[in-house]
């Protein structure tokens, strides 16, 4: 007999069917036992006899078992059916005690516990939806871009200098010559504009940065655009909300179950403000008092304010910042010409905090060599790169956005620990 899923049953009334998951739950009343067995697509509830259950007695939910039985409608059960005159073969056994409760409502463990016994947590359905629907919004990413001509690209992650110019990256030996792990695939997407025009990359960054915070990773998963022959930087802010839109928009679409089940609700994508770096510091002034005026970026504070006025004040929960200090931002950022003190780049601020940065870029070989000169750089270190723009690059720009963040901002987590399989930071390596 082939498998049903537990999803499907509502649509087997009368029929003979079988399943196979884990056992999340016994409800024992005496001649009448009730199983809740768990599959990839939700819990099905299951009728047992004695008989039956007496064959998982002193076995541990997550217990991998295979039902047999007929399918009869129950108001009162999952998907408003149940599965009767049951018989139930045991799998694969669990004998020691789980490390903390993964049947109730709620889990009740520390994030750290959690953490430390993810194989075991991550089977609580609440998590599970929650990474369904990062799967969903990677797909959505995906879709979009490729729908619009993007071409997918994958870019080594061992490098022989700092991807970015700067310090805080993994050094580590290779074959007995230096290299570091990567920043992020920024070099290589520049030079990939040069090919394509238009690309992509979802993969892993790495940030060798001691924080402590709630909302950073020494490793996570960047999803990267790049974009030849724009007219400026607001091409690429506009890509940006329309790619977020459809992230979003689609994950809920495809996955409502588990955006319900964990309050994942699709943000505000009404007209999304725009402000320059000082005419934001000179609104957190006006509205609420504080002089930043002379700030080079914007506290996490700020980003809370500006949040908070553009879901008031423009009934959208997002905010672009734009025109940061050149000196203050990554040196393949172009200068606004009309003020070269500040760049032609941008954040974009979710719900009051910051989830993409991005920016027009250089794309002149002799400014290259100018900004690099004026850092202190050493053009040798990047001339695969340079090389890409001395043979002609048209203008382009693009960004990154942090996958977990976005994830964290949109089910409401407070930790994005919480929306990382299995985190990397400043203490933890394992599992």
């Amino acid at each position: 007999m082939e498998r049903t899923l537990a999803a499907d049953l509502p649509g087997k009334v009368g029929q003979r069917v079988k399943l196979e998951g884990w056992v999340h739950a016994v409800r024992k009343f005496g001649q009448v036992n009730f199983l809740i067995l768990r599959d990839r697509s939700g819990t099905a509830q299951t009728v047992l006899d004695p008989a039956a259950l007496e064959k998982i007695s002193g076995l541990q939910a997550e217990t991998v078992v295979a039902v047999e039985g007929t399918v009869e409608p129950e108001e009162r059960a999952t998907n408003g059916v149940e599965v009767r005159d049951a018989s139930l073969q045991v799998i694969s056994p669990v004998t020691d005690v789980l490390p903390f409760e993964i049947n109730k409502r709620v889990l009740k463990p520390s994030l750290d516990v959690f953490l430390n016994n993810a194989p075991v947590g991550l089977r609580f359905p609440a998590k599970a939806a929650t990474f369904r629907l990062f799967s969903g919004l990677l797909h959505g990413f995906r879709e979009y871009l490729s729908g619009n001509d993007f071409v997918e690209i994958h870019t080594p992650k061992l490098m022989g200098s700092a991807s970015e110019g700067g310090a805080n990256v993994f050094a580590m030996d290779y074959f007995g010559k230096p290299a570091f792990l990567a920043q992020s695939p920024q070099l290589y997407k520049q030079i990939m504009v040069g090919v394509f025009e238009r690309v992509f990359e979802i993969g892993p960054a790495f940030r060798a940065e001691e924080h402590y915070t709630v909302r950073h990773l020494n490793e996570y998963t960047s999803l990267d655009v790049e974009m030849g022959f724009i007219s400026g930087m607001d091409d690429v802010m506009d890509l940006l909300v329309a790619l977020i839109q459809h992230m979003v928009t689609s994950t809920a679409e495809r996955y409502p179950r588990e955006a319900e089940m964990v309050g994942m609700t699709v943000p505000r994508f009404a007209t999304v403000p725009r402000l320059t770096l000082r005419d934001a510091q000179r609104l957190i002034l006006d509205r609420y008092g504080e002089d930043h005026t002379a700030e080079p970026d914007l506290s996490p504070q700020d980003e809370r304010w500006l949040g908070e006025w553009a879901s008031q004040e423009h009934d959208s929960d997002f905010v672009f910042v734009t025109h940061y200090p050149t000196a203050k931002r990554a040196w393949y950022s172009k200068p606004d010409p009309a003020d070269p003190e500040y760049s032609l780049s941008f954040d974009l601020i979710f719900k009051g905090q910051e989830l993409v940065s991005g920016a027009q870029r250089i794309n002149e070989y002799e400014e290259y060599l100018r900004v690099m000169e004026a850092r202190n750089m050493n053009p040798a270190s990047f001339s695969g790169f340079l090389e890409a723009f001395k043979y002609g690059m048209p203008p382009e720009g693009g960004f990154a956005i942090g996958s977990e963040r976005l994830l964290m901002r949109l089910v409401g987590a407070d930790n994005i620990r919480e929306t990382t399989l299995f985190p990397r930071d400043v203490n933890r390596l394992e599992p």
